[in-house]
């Protein structure tokens, strides 16, 4: 049962065991409660694996090497902030996406769960059963250098609707083309119980996408199971990814408004669902990373919005 459980987090998160099981020999090794070893694997921070830079080599290539975002390995390797990847660097190279997150003297597992929007019971596991650490880590949030500029009594920044109030595709179908919801449950195509980051919406190949909102574009590619992915940045420290696509039509820096198209829909990356949709997900900016959030409550009760070119 452990075993399917991690396969089903790999899923969703993006997890590579075959590159750490490859580089097994590598593994930093570091004595675990025996209680602990019975139920539970070794802690993500013990399964971390080292990488040695060698000539040729490029932070992206790296990443992709070990199915991870570029992010990821700069928030493990503050050499790598630049964005270029030093000859001879030894970089820690953690089992899948991720941030290390220093516990504040008494604060619990459901806090921490509750602050990056993690199950608890699955924080507990992947950090190893640990009754009480003092370092941990949190799968499937991003490593971000900028410092939330969200006020925290800022209504604007936690209410849907506020900022993010369109929906990503030409004409708003019924909620019956929600292929697959936000959060835990059933994966389509797995079988196994996993997390899915964001939701897809049914959606022909080839259908434009449009942004939910004004914005500035922050990247634009290939990566890892989104296929090609779009991700645009909103005012009050949102963000808006848009996913599995075929082709775009914005580049890095581009300021759009919203209902403008930014790409078509596609059948890249590794979809979480059998048929043609978006994978859309809304993300809040912390202190640490870019933190997932329900995207339904933003976009399935927002009006569709059509630019001039489609009507």
């Amino acid at each position: 049962m452990k075993r399917l459980h991690w396969l089903a987090l790999s899923v969703c998160f993006g997890m590579s065991l075959t590159g750490v099981e490859a580089a097994r020999s590598q593994v930093l090794v570091q004595s675990m409660p025996t209680a602990a070893q019975a139920t539970c694997t070794a802690p993500a921070l013990l399964r971390i694996v080292r990488h040695k830079v060698a000539s040729g080599e490029t932070l992206e290539g790296i990443a992709q090497q070990y199915n991870l975002i570029p992010s990821t390995l700069m928030g493990f390797n503050p050499v790598l902030r630049s964005g270029k990847a030093p000859i001879g660097a030894e970089l820690l190279v953690p089992p899948y996406n991720g941030i290390r997150v220093e516990l504040k003297p008494n604060q619990t597992w459901r806090e921490v769960a509750k602050t990056y929007n993690v199950r608890s019971d699955v924080l507990f596991e992947v950090n190893g059963c640990q009754p009480a650490p003092k370092v941990v880590f949190v799968p499937g949030v991003n490593w971000s250098p900028v410092v939330t500029t969200t006020a925290p009594n800022n209504p604007a920044a936690e209410q849907p609707g506020q900022i993010l109030n369109a929906y990503p595709l030409p004409s708003k179908p019924s909620r019956s083309t929600l292929l697959l919801a936000y959060g835990w449950g059933i994966q389509p195509i797995t079988g196994k119980v996993g997390f899915h980051s964001g939701i897809d919406l049914a959606a022909p190949v080839g259908l434009p996408v449009l942004t939910v909102a004004d914005g500035t574009v922050a990247f634009v590619g290939k990566q890892g199971a989104y296929g090609n992915l779009v991700v645009i940045n909103h005012a009050e420290g949102l963000q808006t990814r848009y996913a599995q696509l075929a082709s775009f039509k914005v580049k890095v820096g581009q300021v759009v408004r919203r209902g403008q198209p930014i790409a078509t829909v596609g059948r890249t990356g590794n979809p979480s669902s059998r048929e043609a949709h978006l994978h859309f997900e809304v993300r809040s900016r912390s202190q640490l990373g870019w933190v997932a959030k329900n995207p339904a409550p933003y976009v399935l009760n927002a009006p569709a919005r059509q630019t001039q070119a489609q009507k």
